[in-house]
C-alpha cells in the first residue's frame, strides 16, 4: 500500500465532502436508489484483495486513521489519513478498481453517494437518495458479478443489493430481504468457507448471526442459511472485517469493545464454529472511534 497516494485519495474525498453544497461538475450520470442504473463498465477482474486496511474515524475530530495489518494478526502502527470527515454519513472501502487489486472508498453526504478510486483523481457522483438508507455495507461480490457490491438497509427492515461494476458505479437495487431492521451488519468476507461472500449481523439481543451468499444475484435470495454464531456480541462497541489479517486464507473479524480494547476473532471457514478464542490486537483508545471499516 502506497501511503502517498492513499493520503491523495483520501484528501481528494475530503475536499468533496467540504465543497457538497457547491455542487460536483464532470460526474457520472445519478443513481437514484429506486431508480435507473448509470451506464458502466464490466468485464473479467483479477482476484480481489484478501485484506484490508482497517480505517478509523475519530468521533470528535472527523479524523480519519488507516492501520494495515501485519500478516500474524495484529495491526501496524497508524497513519493518519486528514480531517473532514465528519460531515460524512457512510464510510464503505471496496475494491473495485485495477481489476479487484485497489482500496476504493465510498462514501455519503447530504443524500449523495460518492466513489473514489485509490488511484484516481478524480470522485465520481454515483448518486443521491441515499440518505433513505440507515445502513450501508460493502460486502464484496454477493451477486456473482466481477466486482463488489454495497448493500443498503432502509427504515422498514428491507436490505437491498447494489452489484458493482468495474468502473465503481452501481447496477439497479436488488432486494435482499425484509426484517433486517435494527441489526448492526459486517460484510467482506466469506466467513463459512464455500468461497462466497456472506453477511455478518448482530441482532438487538447481542446474538451475532452468519447469512451465508448464494453467489446468485435473485430477489430475496442473496442470501441464504443462517448460521448463528451466539449470544454477547453486545459487549462491543464496533465491528468490521479487514478481511484475512493473519495470512491463513480465511476471513477475520475485529470487535471494538465499550472500554477501548480491540480484539481479533480469527476465521476457521467452519460455520459451527467460525471464530477461534478472542485475542486482544489494541490495549486502548478505540472507544475514540465511532466508524470502523
Amino acid at each position: 500500500m502506497n501511503r502517498s497516494v492513499r493520503r491523495v485519495v483520501i484528501c481528494a474525498i475530503g475536499l468533496v465532502l467540504a465543497a457538497v453544497a457547491l455542487g460536483v461538475s464532470g460526474v457520472a450520470p445519478p443513481l437514484w436508489p429506486d431508480g435507473t442504473a448509470n451506464a458502466g463498465s464490466a468485464g473479467a477482474t483479477a482476484p480481489p484483495l484478501k485484506t484490508f486496511p482497517l480505517l478509523a474515524r475519530n468521533a470528535s475530530t472527523g479524523k480519519l486513521r488507516a492501520y494495515e495489518a501485519n500478516g500474524t494478526g495484529g495491526l501496524k502502527a497508524a497513519y493518519e489519513l486528514g480531517g473532514g470527515f465528519g460531515e460524512a454519513t457512510a464510510l464503505v472501502q471496496s475494491n473495485v478498481s485495477e481489476g479487484g487489486r485497489a482500496n476504493d472508498l465510498y462514501h455519503r453526504a447530504a443524500g449523495m453517494l460518492y466513489y473514489t478510486a485509490e488511484h484516481g483523481n478524480d470522485t465520481k457522483l454515483i448518486g443521491g437518495g441515499w440518505d433513505i438508507y440507515d445502513t450501508i455495507v460493502s460486502v464484496g461480490n454477493m451477486g456473482g458479478s466481477a466486482d463488489p457490491d454495497l448493500i443498503g438497509r432502509d427504515a422498514a427492515g428491507n436490505l437491498w443489493l447494489y452489484q458493482g461494476r468495474s468502473d465503481g458505479t452501481l447496477a439497479a437495487r436488488m432486494r435482499i430481504g425484509t426484517g433486517w431492521g435494527g441489526m448492526t451488519l459486517v460484510g467482506r468476507g466469506d466467513y463459512t468457507g464455500d468461497g462466497k461472500a456472506d453477511i455478518l449481523a448482530r441482532y438487538t439481543d447481542g446474538t451475532l448471526a452468519i447469512y451465508a451468499g448464494t453467489g446468485s444475484a435473485t430477489v430475496d435470495a442473496v442470501v441464504g442459511t443462517r448460521h448463528v454464531v451466539g449470544p454477547g456480541w453486545q459487549a462491543y462497541k464496533t465491528l468490521a472485517s479487514a478481511g484475512d489479517t493473519d495470512g491463513d486464507g480465511k476471513t477475520d473479524l475485529i470487535a471494538a469493545d465499550t472500554a477501548g480494547a480491540l480484539w481479533l476473532f480469527k476465521g476457521t471457514g467452519n460455520p459451527a464454529a467460525p471464530f477461534a478464542a478472542r485475542v486482544q490486537i489494541g490495549t486502548s483508545g478505540w472507544a475514540a472511534f465511532d466508524v470502523l471499516f
